[in-house]
């Protein structure tokens, strides 16, 4: 009996770790694919030659592109964005979640503010009266529009005040015995418990403003103020916006519409690429084993 368990076990992560394999390849190829066609060159990219190995290899997409002002300017709004967004987002998240983990009795009305949150998650206004409320704020056409938007993220606080609400209530007990507050309990023992799970939503929030392409669209009347995903946006759309800023018709002639849009939608790529590696072992890591003793 104990033998079929074993082989039934060992088949199982057989079966879970191909499956997961499978699954990764499936996600990781197109992304090879689009590098592969931003370094060939234009002849085999329209030719449809190109799979994942580049074709003809050159880097003149890559010099190209980096060589757009609209580019590089839309790439330095994101990478702004991002850096004021992310801590705001955070730090509002903590601020919120940190008192909506409590019990009712000791914050009134928490059911009530946790219902409400989570209505503006699942009902909004809609696109005209958040334009409107930017505008009545003058933070039209200004990097602030696209950080202080959505500077709440709800999901994001739903899923860190679950986080606290499993923490042991004994750590809190015993920080309140020794005189500690409320703002010294969640700094100091909260946040500090909780990188896995602030690891994860720190991730979706880089993730949410590096994406965010409609409200750059929305909140900005000069497309020289958009972000990457708006630029790129545009740039996918239509070819035009790219060839009418380029002076340099030899490039022209040596990059195609293909192979060009290959080389954003990878370098527009990248930085969520090289930030994921540092979070990700946050996911997995052990959090509060051995802080309370039963």
């Amino acid at each position: 009996m104990i033998g079929q368990s074993s082989r039934a076990y060992r088949l199982f992560q057989i079966f879970n770790c191909v499956f997961l394999i499978f699954l990764s390849v499936i996600c990781v190829l197109p992304l090879i694919h689009l590098f592969a066609v931003s370094l060939s060159s234009t002849a085999a990219a329209e030719a449809n030659k190109v799979f994942l190995w580049p074709v003809d290899f050159t880097m003149k997409s890559y010099e190209f592109v980096l060589g757009q002002s609209a580019f590089v300017k839309a790439l330095l709004i994101s990478l702004e964005r991002v850096l004021l967004g992310v801590p705001i987002n955070m730090l509002l998240t903590i601020l919120v979640a940190y008192p909506l983990s409590k019990e009712s009795s000791e914050l009134t009305g928490r059911t009530w503010y946790v219902w409400l949150f989570v209505f503006t998650m699942l009902f909004q206004g809609g696109i005209i009266p958040q334009y409107m409320t930017m505008r009545m704020l003058g933070l039209l056409d200004t990097i602030w529009v696209l950080v202080l938007h959505a500077a709440v993220p709800v999901f994001n606080v739903v899923i860190l005040l679950n986080f606290f609400r499993n923490l042991p209530k004994e750590l809190q007990e015993a920080a309140l015995i020794d005189g500690a507050g409320h703002w010294r309990i969640m700094w100091r023992i909260y946040v500090p418990l909780s990188a896995p799970s602030i690891a994860t939503v720190t991730l979706f929030t880089i993730v949410m403003h590096w994406n965010a392409w409609f409200d750059g669209i929305l909140f900005m009347n000069s497309p020289d103020h958009y972000p990457l995903q708006s630029y790129l946006y545009t740039v996918v759309e239509s070819m035009e916006t790219l060839v009418q800023s380029s002076t340099d018709l030899d490039a022209l002639l040596e990059v195609s519409d293909r192979t060009a849009k290959a080389a954003q939608l990878f370098v527009g790529t990248l930085p969520v690429l090289l930030v994921y590696p540092f979070l990700q072992r946050h996911f997995t890591k052990g959090i509060v084993l051995g802080s309370v003793k039963e």
